[in-house]
């Protein structure tokens, strides 16, 4: 059972290892979030920003530690791990659309399996967030007559389809050309103001800066600071993340 400490929180990172052979990829991550929480994790290149996200919903497996999302201890009993799929939603860098599939059948897929919701149902729910994400047009065709920002955002209609209590966004403009990255984090922007939990691996600070409730820095798997983005950006606390930021906004 969850103590009360995590049942304030929607997720929950104790002492948290991971490895990759003798590669420490998280090196003892402690790191609450918040219902409704906007949260953006940065850091230079293998630093372990993703691999802490894919362990949230467990795509990868953590060594040691404690990882509770929504309650949930994550461990492993697959019952637990589809629990906590079912209430986190993620978006990848790559779309991953089934190519064969149109947009609305791809949205479909996972209420219909997942969630067993009658079709005409899961074809209301996916219209509905089609449409959020500025693309309802779109519903008939297929992800290689998209572009590239069209089809991330058909990637974010489809995790919301399930209802997600959580959002992962794994540097989701990362393989975007330039000119569709707006389209892109204007969709995150408008999620992030109706109240979502999100979680954002993202080189993109101008969307921290009007987004994120806190900044998380990353450096060599390990927590080196966090703090709001007025702190973060302004009054950075350590060499490690000042050099960065000088690198990455020069």
């Amino acid at each position: 059972m969850p103590t009360s400490a995590e049942g304030l929180s929607e997720i929950q990172l104790r002492g948290v290892h991971k490895w990759y052979g003798h590669y420490h990829a998280l090196d003892d991550i402690n790191l609450s979030i918040a219902p409704r929480e906007k949260v953006v994790i940065c850091g230079p290149s293998g630093s372990g920003k993703s691999t802490l996200i894919r362990c949230v919903n467990r795509l990868e497996t953590h060594e040691s530690g404690r990882i509770v999302v929504a309650g949930v201890e994550l461990d492993h009993d697959e019952k637990r791990v589809e629990a906590i799929r079912r209430d986190v939603g993620m978006v990848f860098q790559q779309f991953n659309l089934f190519p064969h599939l149109t947009i609305l059948e791809n949205c479909t897929l996972a209420p219909m399996w997942v969630k067993k919701m009658p079709k005409k149902e899961a074809r209301q729910i996916a219209m509905h967030f089609l449409e959020r994400v500025r693309i309802p047009e779109q519903a008939n065709k297929y992800p290689g007559q998209l572009s590239g920002g069209q089809q991330q955002r058909v990637a974010i209609a489809r995790a919301l389809c399930m209802n997600p209590r959580v959002m992962l966004f794994d540097e989701p403009t990362s393989a975007l050309d330039p000119e569709m990255v707006k389209e892109v984090l204007d969709t995150m922007v408008a999620l992030a103001g109706e109240g979502m939990t999100m979680v954002c691996v993202t080189h993109e600070m101008g969307f921290a800066r009007q987004v994120a409730d806190r900044v998380i820095f990353m450096d060599r798997g390990r927590i080196v600071e966090e703090g709001t983005p007025d702190e973060f950006f302004a009054r950075p606390r350590t060499e490690r993340a000042s050099l960065f930021l000088s690198q990455l906004l020069h």
